[in-house]
């Protein structure tokens, strides 16, 4: 169980994984040496798993983001083992969830642009054995975009 001022360590942060371990103790009202001690055990018990740049997609020319189902042409073991292997080498393929519901996956990725889109399904997705049919949905507009988790 986490306690309040590891709560509040987690959530500085997801503010920014760069802080200064002194800045972090300041404003967490701890000691430099105690603030560095909480992330450490933070750190091993998996609560912080890794830190990472968040990029800009339009200025990398990425700026399409589509939602994709995908349904499988059989639910087996190896169907699924030979998509999840597939699909986690796509460079295209930011996330890729197996769901419950009238489709198997859903696959979040980014493109250039519709062109590049389609040239992205024909050439990536629509290889992957076992993959039956795909249904996309083409982000208009981005209302919510976090990486950030409640810690209450």
């Amino acid at each position: 169980m986490l306690d309040k001022i590891s709560k509040k360590i987690l959530n500085e942060l997801q503010n920014d994984g760069r802080i200064s371990n002194v800045e972090l103790a300041s404003r967490v009202n701890l000691s430099p040496a105690a603030c560095l001690e909480r992330v450490r055990k933070l750190q091993e018990s998996g609560y912080v798993t890794g830190y990472t740049a968040l990029l800009n997609p339009v200025l990398l020319d990425v700026a399409l983001m589509v939602f994709i189902e995908v349904v499988l042409d059989r639910t087996t073991p190896e169907v699924f083992d030979a998509f999840k292997r597939s699909v986690q080498v796509i460079p295209e393929v930011l996330e890729c969830h197996m769901v419950a519901g009238g489709f198997d996956y859903l696959v979040k990725a980014r493109v250039k642009d519709m062109n590049a889109y389609r040239e992205f399904l024909g050439k990536s997705l629509l290889q992957l054995k076992g993959v039956r049919e795909t249904h996309t949905y083409a982000v208009m507009e981005e209302v919510k975009n976090t990486t950030r988790l409640p810690v209450f």
